[in-house]
Order: C-alpha cells, then sequence, then structure tokens
C-alpha cells in the first residue's frame, strides 16, 4: 500500500531507567515486533552524594528510542509501566514525542507494525494525555550538573545527561560565535508545560550562549507521561 494512501500517525516513545530494567523493556520491544530501537548510555543529575543519601544506588541510566505507531505507543507505555513499575522512585520515566516525518522504509516497517495487535488487551482503558514538554539544552562538557542545579531551582525534579561530539562547519561555527569545544553534553528535562518557560528562562540566563557554557536550549512537546508522578 502507497503510505499516501494511509495516513499513519506515529510517535517516538523515549524509556529512560536503569540499566537492568531498560534489559527488560528491550526484550518487550523484540517480544511486540518493533522495527528497531536505539540505545544510550546516560545518567541522572542527581550527585553521588545525593544519590546515597536517597538510598538511590548507582546514576547510570540508559536511554531507549524507538518509533512506533501512536496506538502501539500509547498501548507499550501502559505495558512499561506495569513491568517496569514507571512512577516509583528511582524506576525511570517514559513519554511520546509527536513525530511528523520519517523516511519511507522507516515508514513501511511502521505500517506493517501497525497492522499488528497491540500488546496490551483492546479493551484497555485510553491514558489519560498531559501536557508536558522535554526541554533539550546542550551545554559544553563539564557545565551539566550547573545547568541541573538551575534547572532544579527553576522547578524541575531532574533530568537526564547524554555525552557527544560537536558536529560541524568549523569556519561556520566562528562566524556566529559559537564554541569550538568539542565534547558536549546534552541535558534532558522532562517537565509539565506550565514550567517550561520559567526553567527555560532560567537555564538561558545562567547556561546559554553568554556564558561558559555556551548552553543552546529547545523544546519539544511531549503527548504522554508516564513515570513522573508527585510519587517519583
Amino acid at each position: 500500500m502507497n503510505m499516501d494512501e494511509k495516513n499513519l500517525s506515529f510517535r517516538m516513545l523515549i524509556l529512560i531507567t536503569n540499566p537492568k530494567p531498560a534489559e527488560r523493556a528491550a526484550e518487550m520491544f523484540r517480544i511486540g515486533a518493533v522495527p528497531t530501537h536505539y540505545r544510550l548510555m546516560a545518567r541522572g543529575t542527581a550527585s553521588s552524594e545525593m544519590m546515597d543519601i536517597l538510598g538511590l544506588g548507582s546514576s547510570d541510566r540508559v536511554m531507549l528510542v524507538s518509533m512506533m505507531p501512536t496506538r502501539f505507543a500509547n498501548a507499550m507505555l501502559h505495558k512499561l509501566k506495569k513491568e517496569l513499575k514507571l512512577g516509583a522512585v528511582n524506576h525511570g520515566i517514559a513519554f511520546c514525542i509527536p513525530v511528523s516525518g520519517a523516511n519511507n522504509l522507516i515508514l513501511r516497517m511502521l505500517q506493517q507494525l501497525d497492522g499488528e495487535e497491540p500488546p496490551e488487551r483492546k479493551d484497555e482503558p485510553a491514558m489519560t494525555e498531559m501536557e508536558y514538554a522535554m526541554i533539550a539544552v546542550v551545554v559544553n562538557q563539564g557545565f551539566s550538573d550547573e545547568v541541573a542545579s538551575v534547572a532544579r531551582a527553576a522547578g524541575a525534579r531532574g533530568g537526564t545527561v547524554l555525552h557527544g561530539r560537536r558536529a560541524g562547519d568549523e569556519q561556520a561555527m566562528n562566524f556566529w560565535g559559537l564554541s569550538v569545544h568539542d565534547e558536549k553534553e546534552v541535558v534532558l528535562i522532562v517537565t509539565d508545560a506550565a514550567s517550561k518557560r520559567k526553567i527555560m528562562q532560567a537555564i538561558g540566563e545562567k547556561c546559554g550562549m553568554r556564558s561558559e557554557a555556551k548552553g543552546i536550549v529547545a523544546s519539544l512537546p511531549v503527548e504522554s507521561v508516564i513515570g513522573l508522578g508527585d510519587d517519583e
């Protein structure tokens, strides 16, 4: 079937949790015939001292990223919540981000998945969608803790740090006054939409392009969240 003949709604499902639950989630993806997913190593923003005080163990995190048809993603969120006990202290968070396009191969794979039964029962009640946002902050290496501290003071509950490298034309970077540091850190913060602006402004003022962190701050809409409750 031509992709133009079927309006396939799909979402990017992101799970951030500890290594062992991530292995269980990857197996759930395999059993559910999810075409592909990506695994990224990360860490929580809480200091090791604070983790010890709270009895939460290691701050090591794993981020699983996959794209699925919307109805399948919503069902998978419920299954992840049940199997991984998302919402309990230090058990992780899962959420969906709307996706507006992808290459034809991925779309064909997702279309095939959309024809399968969701991994939960059909009579599973629909999940109430909540208004959340994911704030992404790219800073020079060594400044993620400062970003986390500023964000927490502005109302964020926590975040996840990924490590990466700058890629781009050196001359263009210099023209725009961007940092020439190759090593970067990406801080991801999921928060309610009402708090998004305050958190982004605080990060921009303290860790923005005019600071040593040379931070770039952006946000993405998040439709469905599991694991960001008051008991987290």
